[in-house]
């Protein structure tokens, strides 16, 4: 078994996921950088430094999440921490903004091959990275899971008029991010009795690309949450979903 703690961060060679990565290596950690696409995997990897290693993981390819849980059993023997960070918020190509993000993910426009795509990296993907790591998870102490969700998902908030986000709910990011929650407290659920943890956290609206770079907070503020969980010492919380700034939000 590796000797010191792994982290595993999927969609980590650019936005709030690099960060994740960056700062959990930054406190020791082995880090797993997980990346659609290898050769961005490996610059980013590069760019944060030496304990930062590589890996080719497309959560929406099966074939790709089994060879990605493979390497983690047979070349580090354990996983302490599992980030589920991959994302996409559109279907849409280029560059766009917010609004054209609400617009084009409205219930009664949105193109079935598009939700599709979104709900398959969002939710189905972090099952399918869930269910392939979860025998190495097993078999490290004091193993936790954080998934990237959004107060965007929340139901609670939306179902409020006077929510600041409440128009831009849409079938396509946001029912996502609802649908990983409950995902989120069905893992917990389940592993409660074997101590791993697991918690959704919301980032907050951060600068990165999938919000077109709109986002009020930076990637740091991002990262925060996830990655104190990442690092908080037994006893710690399970089956939450949290803020940096704002503590507990509402399902």
């Amino acid at each position: 078994m590796h000797t010191s703690r792994v982290a595993l961060i999927t969609g980590a060679n650019q936005g709030i996921g690099f960060q994740i990565a960056t700062d959990l290596s930054g406190h020791g950690l082995t880090v797993l950088l997980g990346s659609r696409d290898l050769a961005r995997g490996e610059i980013a990897a590069r760019e944060i430094g030496s304990n930062v290693v590589p890996l080719q993981l497309d959560v929406t390819d099966e074939t790709s999440v089994k060879a990605a849980a493979e390497r983690v059993r047979s070349d580090f023997g354990r996983l302490d921490v599992l980030v589920q960070n991959a994302a996409i918020a559109t279907a849409l190509t280029g560059e766009v903004t917010s609004q054209q993000l609400a617009q084009a993910g409205r219930p009664s426009v949105i193109p079935m091959q598009d939700i599709r795509r979104i709900w398959d990296t969002n939710v189905f993907g972090v099952l399918a990275v869930y269910q392939a790591m979860l025998p190495v998870l097993r078999i490290t102490p004091g193993a936790r899971i954080v998934n990237i969700s959004s107060g965007a998902g929340s139901l609670t908030l939306n179902a409020q008029s006077d929510f600041p986000l409440r128009s831009g709910f849409d079938a396509g990011y946001c029912a996502s991010k609802t649908a990983l929650n409950g995902l989120t407290l069905a893992m917990a659920i389940e592993l409660e009795p074997e101590g791993i943890r697991v918690n959704a956290v919301s980032p907050g609206y951060t600068r990165t690309r999938l919000t077109g770079f709109a986002g009020t907070d930076t990637v740091e503020q991002g990262a925060a949450e996830a990655v104190r969980l990442a690092l908080l010492e037994d006893p710690s919380p399970t089956g939450t979903f949290t803020h940096a700034e704002h503590g507990a939000l509402p399902w």
